[in-house]
């Protein structure tokens, strides 16, 4: 089932690399720079990635339509283009400096000249891979109607997932309880797995009883696949994730295994939690400090166990679809591939 997986993210890598060469091309034509930007984008976009929402979107095709051709690979990389557009700029704003074992775009621009080049190349790049992202679907060879679906749900859903980054932004500054992180969350990848799952049936022609059954199927996956990401982010090493740990806590951010252990804890390890939120400097002790303290307060535990919940949900309803069976079971892998994950970090 691995393999199969693989197999389906090398195709959508295929199909970016083809996507951008004619816009490659054309930039270089106009600057050379610009060129080079389209190709750092390309660079940036091909890290090594499980392309997870791509291929969600290519499985949800699948399951209703009579193989895989050139325009639902070219609809797909679109959607890792969609995806690295707000990477991008969740880069910058939370001033991360690694994503996947390479420079965030930003931090990549900034050396060479200084921080405002940097940034102000990254926002345009993000734009740039945004609209390159409604492109590919305009492009495929799909018919109007279906088009204007997709560009529709594109467009709703990447105003939800940008209002749920100011919510994100607006926590590190205030105490939030699990209600309230559920409600950020609501709009975050959520968003983007209600995007992916329906882009997909949508052009493969499924019945709108199984599109509403897939919105509710993203938005249960999505939870659990921000749930796993926050996670990794405080429990995983550097060399394993590509970046240094606990940089939402260096933030201040409240993520839901944090909340839950403030909730949790005794009231002075809850202080001393509350005390590393915000801390930009952190030691490796202090690290293992609070890795400590969310597992003594169950934050840890309490939230993989939701993660668990919501990919369980997201399994049943996708098997409540009528798709062909292996493409539920591929979707299923892949969401068992997130659940998984959890056990890494105990």
């Amino acid at each position: 089932m691995e393999e199969s997986l693989e197999k389906y993210g090398e195709m959508v890598e295929e199909s970016v690399k083809e996507y951008l060469e004619r816009f490659k091309r054309e930039s270089s034509e106009y600057h050379s720079f610009v060129g080079g930007c389209y190709s750092d984008l390309e660079q940036f976009v091909l890290r090594k990635g499980k392309r997870i929402a791509s291929c969600s979107t290519l499985l949800a095709y699948r399951g209703y339509a009579d193989g895989i051709g050139e325009d639902i690979l070219t609809v797909c990389a679109g959607i890792e283009l969609y995806r690295h557009a707000i990477l991008i700029h969740d880069d910058m704003v939370d001033m991360d400096v690694q994503r996947r074992g390479g420079k965030t775009m930003h931090r990549n621009y900034s050396e060479d000249r200084d921080d405002r080049f940097g940034r102000g190349t990254a926002t345009f790049l993000g734009n740039i891979a945004f609209s390159l992202a409604e492109k590919a679907i305009e492009d495929s060879g799909f018919s109007e109607g279906k088009k204007a679906t997709v560009l529709s749900l594109v467009f709703d859903h990447y105003r939800e997932v940008n209002e749920s980054q100011i919510l994100d932004l607006l926590f590190e500054y205030k105490d939030v309880d699990v209600a309230e992180w559920r409600t950020m969350a609501s709009k975050r990848a959520a968003s983007l797995f209600k995007l992916t799952l329906l882009s997909g049936a949508v052009l493969g022609g499924a019945p709108k009883k199984d599109l509403e059954t897939l919105e509710e199927a993203g938005e249960n996956i999505g939870y659990s696949f921000d749930i796993q990401d926050d996670i990794i982010d405080t429990f995983a090493e550097e060399d394993q994730y590509g970046r240094e740990p606990c940089r939402d806590i260096r933030l201040g951010k409240k993520p839901l295994h944090v909340i839950q252990a403030l909730g949790r804890g005794s009231t002075q390890k809850a202080e001393e939690l509350g005390k590393f939120l915000g801390k930009d400097e952190l030691s490796s002790q202090e690290i293992e400090r609070i890795r400590e303290l969310i597992r003594e307060a169950g934050g840890l535990e309490s939230a993989k166990e939701t993660s668990r919940s919501h990919a369980e949900k997201g399994k049943k309803l996708i098997m409540q679809t009528s798709m062909d069976d292996e493409s539920k079971d591929l979707l299923n892998s892949t969401i068992d591939y997130v659940v998984e994950s959890l056990e890494w970090y105990k």
